[in-house]
């Protein structure tokens, strides 16, 4: 399998453990990581959560449950996967899944200061819209599955 980045480790195995809600990722350069599913769908490189550039991320919660219905291929470079939630347009690089595991303390650790700083619990249900705002492929009167 080739990787986005000449040179950069890519995956050996992919392995999906619906009872712990982790996708173990085994890498060519003897790093393997237990991603859990919840981080993966907070930072999914989706246009609906990273937005359309910087500033416009929207703050996941209520992923904690989220499930991994599928993996499905994409090229020889990535993954797309199917969360339980529905969400499925984020296609995560050999790259970005390696850079996932690596980070994944310092991720978490900026996803529970975004939590607080916007002053939501993790398991609290996504948040409606703000009014005129509009996420890709969202309705701003719908709450937002993703």
């Amino acid at each position: 399998m080739a990787g986005l980045t000449a040179g950069a480790p890519t995956p050996q195995a992919l392995t999906v453990h619906e009872k712990s809600r982790v996708l173990e990722a085994v890498f060519s350069d003897g790093a393997r990581f237990r991603i859990p599913f919840e981080l993966m769908r907070v930072y999914s490189p989706s246009a609906e959560v990273q937005g359309h550039g910087p500033g416009q991320e929207v703050l996941q919660t209520g992923k904690r449950e989220v499930g991994l219905l599928g993996l499905e291929p994409v090229g020889n470079y990535a993954v797309k996967p199917i969360f339980s939630d529905g969400h499925e347009s984020g296609i995560f690089t050999w790259d970005y899944l390696y850079e996932l595991g690596q980070q994944q303390d310092a991720l978490w650790a900026r996803y529970t200061q975004r939590l607080a700083a916007a002053g939501v619990d993790r398991d609290a249900p996504m948040l409606r819209a703000a009014a005129g705002a509009h996420g890709c492929g969202s309705r701003p009167d719908a709450t937002d599955p993703d």
